[in-house]
């Protein structure tokens, strides 16, 4: 039995600063020379790819509806095994989730999948004795989910904080573990789909900036108890540990462009023997050597369109490995980059792959927005007909058909409701506007690996 010490980092509601604080902690113990591990609860690639950056491990997502306790409990532990604690940030407000009327998806039904003590975030820069009414409120309206301790956000003075702090104490059990000072330095910028990504137009101090933020007002050494004093549970085999051989290369594009992962669909590639090999679409002229596969993940295609639409050499080569039968998987932006063109919100349309006759159009003011579960239709890349797999669907643009468009599977939102079709196909190349956790059905990695060895043999 391992205690996994972990600590889930929630927010009274979105907006309160829950990743600010939550890369201010990752960036503080990993100065203290702790090997801390994140975890995103939801889908966001974006909030997942700062704590990266922050704690110097990848970050993993964890989701209730996507993947279920089991899956969540498998990922957590074989990402915590060696760490010295793990640090989650939730979603949203605590307890909001796919529904008005239960917990599913929410940050509170993560903290009960694993057992994980609450650290909740609230906005104290307007408020004194009210916030203790908050936190009693919160402590009190699931039992099951325990809110151990609060720390406050955008709080000016310490003499503000020792008034939230005196009213918490006297109200509640719940241990006010310090606050943190409002800072423009260190605040993410938004943009486009919500954050800018690590490392663009971010300072270099940017962490080094976050870790000095808490040094003196939030006590750290508290913090590292309250993940210990979460309880242990019983691992359970987990099913990507077993690796095989890796004989098959996966090209993987990996660039500015095209940086939505989740870490768990590559490992499951590797584990059903995948060689990952990265390339960049933006840079690179020619694919690596000896591919099966071809991987396009999402990202921001739309603000390199020029820069993708001049690397003529990248495209015809993609075109020749789908030509001569090549398996090609994409999501989103890389689904985008494989159509005719994107036209971006200067109306300019950037000519891109084309193995999709449509055109990806961006509309600022209109974003698709949530929970997908798919069902295959027709067999496919990624398996059989009738096949299942969750994932989440964000982005801006729409599809302009410009031909006969062949789609694999038919998609339901998180309460059922029909939400169209997704999945386009043009022989052996497969392009979804959902993300797809391939951790909600593994037998698609399985699949991909095959698809792949009969291309190689094929050749």
């Amino acid at each position: 039995m391992n205690a996994f010490p972990r600590l889930m980092i929630a927010g009274t509601s979105s907006g309160v600063g829950k990743t600010t604080v939550t890369l201010a902690i990752l960036a503080a113990l990993r100065e203290r020379g702790r090997r801390v591990q994140p975890f995103k609860g939801g889908p966001d690639f974006i909030d997942a790819s700062y704590h990266t950056a922050a704690a110097g491990l990848p970050s993993r997502n964890l989701d209730g509806w996507i993947l279920g306790a089991d899956l969540n409990r498998q990922s957590f532990m074989r990402a915590a095994a060696d760490a010295d604690l793990s640090i989650i940030e939730g979603m949203m407000g605590l307890f909001d989730g796919s529904s008005p009327l239960n917990d599913i998806g929410s940050t509170a039904e993560l903290a009960k999948q694993l057992e994980a003590p609450v650290l909740l975030i609230i906005d104290g820069s307007a408020m004194a004795r009210s916030a203790a009414a908050m936190v009693s409120g919160y402590a009190q309206f699931d039992p099951a989910v325990r809110v151990a301790g609060v720390l406050f956000n955008r709080v000016s003075s310490d003499g503000h904080y020792k008034l939230l702090k005196a009213a918490v104490e006297q109200e509640t059990n719940v241990i006010p573990l310090g606050y943190l000072r409002p800072d423009p330095t260190v605040s993410i910028v938004e943009r486009h789909l919500g954050l800018v990504m690590p490392g663009h137009e971010q300072a270099p101090g940017l962490y080094q900036r976050l870790a000095g933020l808490v040094q003196d007002t939030v006590d750290l050494e508290g913090l590292e108890v309250l993940a210990k004093s979460c309880a242990p549970f019983p691992f359970t085999r987990d099913p990507i540990a077993q690796l095989a051989p890796r004989t098959v290369r996966i090209g993987v594009a990996r660039d500015a462009a095209f940086c939505f992962y989740y870490p768990d669909n590559l490992e499951l590639l590797e584990a059903k023997g995948g060689a990952l090999v990265s390339f960049s679409p933006l840079h690179d002229e020619m694919l690596p050597d000896d591919l099966g596969l071809l991987y396009f993940g999402g990202g921001y295609p739309e603000l390199h369109g020029a820069a993708l639409a001049a690397n003529r050499p990248m495209k015809q080569a993609i075109r020749r490995f789908a030509e001569r039968g090549g398996s090609i998987y994409a999501e989103c932006g890389g689904m985008m980059y494989l159509t005719e063109g994107i036209r971006d919100s200067n109306d300019i349309l950037h000519e891109m792959v084309g193995l999709f006759p449509a055109e990806a159009t961006m509309q600022s003011k209109r974003m698709t927005l949530g929970y997908r579960a798919i069902e295959l239709t027709q067999p496919c890349v990624i398996g059989p007909t009738g096949l299942g797999a969750r994932g989440h669907e964000f982005h801006y643009s729409s599809l302009n058909p410009k031909g006969s468009l062949t789609y694999a599977a038919t998609v339901r939102d998180a309460g059922g409701e029909r939400q169209g079709t997704d999945g386009l196909m043009v022989n052996n190349v497969l392009g979804f506007y959902a993300h797809l956790h391939f951790a909600s059905q593994p037998s698609m990695a399985t699949s991909l690996i095959a698809s792949a060895r009969n291309t190689i043999c094929q050749r």
